[in-house]
């Protein structure tokens, strides 16, 4: 009876036991995969779906705050408030020729967007309290009822054509570096090059170089002409740069030009004992570019420009050309910023 008792016992303790290690088996291993953590790669290997995600994810841009705009309106003083998209179709409507090709609207839909995503992180000084002013100092603004009545009898048709172009590119903005661009600069019409930022505002922006542009010679303002009377000229020269001193015998020799960029734009030009930033002489005197000529006629200085605006970013005509040619907006914004990638603009 003894042994018989302990031969039970002992088939009694090898099932426990053999039931302990099939527990093990299945238990031990589940809990390791539950509770280890998992790479990027080791999960987008494990399911297709998390690496769209991953992908996804990858191709937006966060900003604090909403999608709503507050924009000065200089001439009214006051703010208005207008969704991103909203605003970005009236600035389209104020900077570029509703009459352009659609690709290079949304190009230009895509830069304006950026540009005010960049303003609602650091609003525009001259805003009062709004995040950009109407004026150029930030980008023009026009309000859709006001662009309209501009328009007249085309004003439904242009705006639909600027609307569809906006819709098309919503919420997409540049980015270098994974991060928002911050100057998206644009101007009207280039030289044939546009200008590298360092040469212009002096602080070198690695998507800011200069290129090429073609095709402008078409542009109505890519040639100007800009004549002073000599006596006036050299009167606000000496009143403007006191160490200039120049004289209207002696005009030839006090004005000579020291300095071009890569693209033909006066960096620097001297005038006497004054040494002036082409920019500067430019923005003072009205000229359409720095890209200039200056010749001495009788009783009269001409100044022979090419392009219209500072240079630098994408040019508005050229990209236009680029249109024309059958280029997408993407590819007109690659070609004229430098490194960029396109992602969409999301706040929380």
């Amino acid at each position: 009876m003894k042994n018989k008792l302990s031969s039970i016992e002992g088939l009694i303790s090898l099932i426990f036991f053999s039931a302990l290690v099939l527990i093990s088996m299945i238990a031990i291993p589940m809990f390791v995969i539950k509770s280890s953590p998992v790479s990027a790669l080791e999960e987008a290997q494990v399911d297709n779906t998390d690496v769209n995600t991953e992908v996804k994810e990858n191709n937006f841009v966060t900003l604090t705050g909403n999608d709503v705009i507050k924009v000065h309106l200089t001439k009214e003083d006051k703010i208005i408030e207008i969704p991103l998209e909203e605003y970005v179709k009236s600035v389209v409507s104020g900077e570029m020729l509703a009459s352009f090709e659609s690709e290079a609207l949304k190009a230009q839909a895509v830069a304006a967007r950026t540009y005010v995503a960049a303003k609602k992180t650091r609003p525009c000084n001259e805003a009062k309290g709004g995040d950009v002013c109407d004026t150029t100092h930030c980008q023009v603004f026009i309000t859709k009822e006001s662009r309209l009545e501009k328009w007249g009898d085309q004003g439904n048709e242009y705006w639909a054509k600027i609307s569809e172009a906006v819709d098309a590119t919503k919420g997409m903005v540049l980015t270098y570096d994974n991060e928002l661009v911050q100057y998206p600069q644009f101007f009207s019409t280039s030289s044939g090059m546009t200008e590298n930022a360092v040469d212009v505002f002096s602080s070198a922006v690695p998507y800011l170089v200069s290129t090429e542009s073609k095709g402008e010679e078409i542009a109505p303002k890519f040639t100007s002409e800009f004549s002073f009377d000599i006596s006036k000229f050299v009167s606000n020269i000496n009143s403007k740069y006191e160490d200039a001193k120049i004289s209207e015998e002696n005009l030839q020799n006090d004005i000579e030009i020291l300095d071009r960029s890569d693209a033909g734009g006066v960096k620097e030009i001297r005038f006497g004992g004054a040494k002036v930033k082409g920019s500067d002489f430019r923005l003072a005197f009205g000229l359409s570019s720095t890209n200039f000529q200056f010749t001495i006629n009788g009783d009269k200085i001409i100044f022979n420009c090419k392009g219209y605006g500072h240079g630098v970013g994408m040019s508005q005509w050229g990209a236009n050309v680029m249109a024309k040619d059958g280029k997408g907006y993407e590819e007109i914004l690659k070609h004229y910023y430098t490194g960029i990638e396109l992602k969409e603009v999301k706040f929380n």
